[in-house]
């Protein structure tokens, strides 16, 4: 029987890592490898990487510093930024990464989502989806950071993307990011009505509860967080903390009887 997993977001900036607000103000709160090595003590269930420079500036993946943080990386590693084609896909999985997530490569190309899940299969494709709300209560898809809206209905967006082959659809709610308000249980269960395939939810996890709420409205979905997992206490000192094996427990069985 599948399982929510519990994911830790990890934002490289200049080959360290930040975190953001909203997408904005990134701050430097630390070495990307040393907070793999600290998650693997710590048995997360999986691991997500973005590079936000990489698609602004153009650029391509940093593949050195990829296959160092796979090479330290004992959990599942998801990695997005700068993937804008077949073979980067490629070179970035034969370095050990489990899954690349694409954005603005599946808007502009969606086809390329189709290409890599046949050279790797479904389950090596997952499509970031940054949406932030609408007046009037919509949708909008946006990529490059938030910085560029799309004209494309996300949910419309996100079945094709399922069609076309993707493994999963990471909701990445940009309003949310940064403040630990609460994950937008009402957006995610548009998406869940939508699609079949796995969803994993990012923006706004700042407690226990939220994990436990998420899980308990949608299990099996990733419950994914940045700063819940890299900031403490109301003066968001920097330490880094993931759930140990009996509160992971604790989560999972208190969000079946929430």
């Amino acid at each position: 029987m599948l399982r929510s997993r519990i994911i830790p977001i990890l934002l490289v900036q200049n080959k360290g890592l930040v975190k953001t607000t909203k997408f904005r103000a990134p701050k430097y709160v630390g070495d990307p490898i040393n907070a793999v090595r600290i998650f693997n003590e710590k048995e997360a269930d999986e691991l997500c990487v973005f590079d936000i420079d990489a698609t602004v500036q153009g650029s391509r993946p940093d593949f050195s510093l990829i296959e160092k943080l796979a090479g330290e990386c004992r959990m599942p590693l998801c990695y997005g930024g700068g993937v804008s084609s077949v073979e980067d896909a490629l070179r970035i999985l034969s370095l050990g990464v489990e899954k690349v997530a694409l954005s603005s490569s599946a808007v502009n190309r969606p086809e390329l989502v189709s290409q890599i899940a046949r050279k790797a299969g479904a389950q090596s494709v997952a499509v970031v989806l940054d949406i932030k709300r609408a007046m009037f209560g919509g949708l909008k898809l946006t990529t490059h950071n938030a910085s560029v809206s799309q004209s494309i209905d996300p949910l419309e967006f996100a079945a094709q993307m399922e069609a076309m082959g993707a493994g999963e659809i990471i909701l990445n709610f940009v309003d949310l990011d940064g403040t630990m308000n609460g994950y937008d249980i009402k957006v995610v269960k548009k998406f869940r009505d939508k699609l079949s395939l796995p969803i994993t939810a990012v923006g706004g996890c700042g407690s226990d509860d939220d994990l436990r709420e998420l899980m308990y409205e949608f299990s099996p979905i990733g419950c994914a967080a940045g700063s819940y997992f890299v900031f403490k206490g109301k003066y968001k000192a920097v330490l880094i903390s993931y759930p140990n094996a009996a509160e992971k427990q604790d989560l999972l069985v208190k969000s079946v009887g929430h």
